[in-house]
């Protein structure tokens, strides 16, 4: 048991390390831009879109890493639209850190010459953390002490977008917070920016190519990157590959089952010094349209991004 413990308090403080360096990240994050920027519309007028994706990162490692969230986005008319976020994320064993993080995002949109339109966006919400090590025979050492602490978190971002192209600048939690215990930092949240940008390519009547990128920068840590390409084939199947630098390589699978129901499905493989420790990490999306106003006949295709 104690060297259990050893290997879990071992996994905990790197994990940690990692928190400190950057929000939770997702393969798929082309299909949940929200998340990491305020100013993403789906830019489709009567049409709700509702959404969850699962990761379950570096499996058969005691404690790894597993994120939920469940998100929506809502227009509000033709130029402003509401996005839901809620996200769980949980590492550790019987020692473990979770994170409960709730907001709402608000975008407004203006369009401009040639048809670009520019989004402008607002996030408010809250960021709830717990640390516990009492299911740990560590409990009583100072270290090792239950703390929890909810914070406020403010964000923005802009994203500027076309039918063929998108790109965004935002910055989705400008207050830095911390969680301590006994004056011990457990955890450390920084602001961070991201850019993300694609662009959508039509080869001919049945395939579309997509490439796409994100790049994460926080200071005090090294620049991050995720470069993607996506295949689209009849407006129905996806199939693409991404690399994360220094990280992870991935291969991405997608259907539209139906005009309004997409499933997808990533699988990440490990390219760091961690790869000899774990099988991959798993994550799985699902969105849903609702057409409240019998407008989807209006669109020809499914939303590529």
């Amino acid at each position: 048991m104690k060297i259990k413990i050893n290997v879990v308090i071992a996994f905990i403080i790197c994990g940690l390390s990692a928190f400190s360096q950057q929000e939770p990240q997702y393969t798929q994050y082309m299909y949940n831009m929200s998340v990491v920027n305020p100013g993403y519309m789906i830019n489709e007028p009567g049409i709700v879109q509702a959404g969850s994706l699962y990761r379950s990162q570096w499996v058969g490692v005691n404690g790894a890493p597993k994120t939920a969230n469940v998100f929506a986005n809502i227009p509000l008319n033709n130029n402003m639209e509401l996005g839901v976020n809620y996200l769980n994320d949980y590492i550790g064993d019987v020692i473990n850190l979770s994170e409960n993080v709730f907001n709402v995002n608000l975008a407004y949109k203006i369009t401009l010459n040639n048809n670009l339109n520019v989004s402008f966006g607002v996030k408010v919400g809250f960021d709830h953390l717990n640390f516990s090590a009492s299911g740990s025979n560590v409990s009583n050492d100072p270290l090792f002490q239950n703390a929890k602490k909810t914070v406020i978190n403010i964000g923005t971002g802009i994203f500027a977008f076309k039918d063929q192209y998108y790109v965004g600048l935002s910055s989705p939690n400008l207050i830095p917070n911390d969680l301590d215990a006994r004056n011990n930092v457990l955890y450390t949240d920084k602001p961070h920016v991201f850019l993300i940008g694609g662009y959508i390519f039509s080869i001919n009547d049945d395939f579309k190519l997509k490439p796409s990128t994100v790049v994460k920068y926080v200071g005090g840590s090294p620049l991050s990157f995720d470069i993607s390409a996506n295949v689209l084939y009849l407006n129905k199947f996806e199939l693409g590959a991404s690399y994360r630098y220094q990280d992870a390589v991935s291969g991405l699978v997608g259907i539209n089952v139906s005009p309004n129901l997409k499933l997808g499905y990533a699988y990440d493989f490990n390219t760091s010094r961690l790869k000899d420790f774990n099988d991959g990490s798993h994550e799985f999306i699902f969105l849903y349209k609702f057409d409240l106003l019998g407008l989807s006949k209006k669109y020809s295709s499914p939303r590529f991004y």
